[in-house]
């Protein structure tokens, strides 16, 4: 698996919704970040065979494969290396155990709060960095 390049910090976004990505994308380039995309979670682990994101930003409602089970399988290929935040509009306690039962690290609810989304984004770049 080959890491992202060294000089940008590298955010997969898994989003079946291209406005949601589009706004994903636009906000992360703005704050500096570099940019991958997947429309689904069969994209989003074959990216992650191939090329290994610093973090992932994902939704657990999606065509083909959903967010959970990707989350597995790129538990399986990454060993639990890179953070997976889950991006919901499922708010409730159920779905958030089953999100940190197959992996996930944290969980935002939809609509997103950006200032939210940078505090997380903090958290776990910075915590990758230290390491």
């Amino acid at each position: 698996m080959q890491k992202s390049n060294n000089d940008v910090t590298f955010i997969l976004i898994v989003e079946d919704s291209e406005d949601n990505r589009e706004i994903l994308r636009y906000i992360l380039r703005s704050i500096g970040y570099g940019v991958l995309e997947a429309a689904n979670g069969e994209q989003a682990v074959e990216l992650c065979r191939n090329r290994r994101p610093d973090l992932i930003l994902m939704d657990l409602s999606m065509p083909v494969l959903d967010g959970y089970g990707a989350a597995r399988l790129i538990r399986e290929i990454d060993g639990g290396a890179v953070p997976i935040i889950a991006i919901s509009a499922h708010a409730t306690i159920a779905h958030r155990a089953k999100a940190a039962a197959v992996g996930f690290n944290d969980y935002l609810t939809k609509p997103i709060d950006f200032a939210q989304l940078e505090t997380v984004l903090h958290r776990y770049l910075s915590a990758a960095q230290a390491t």
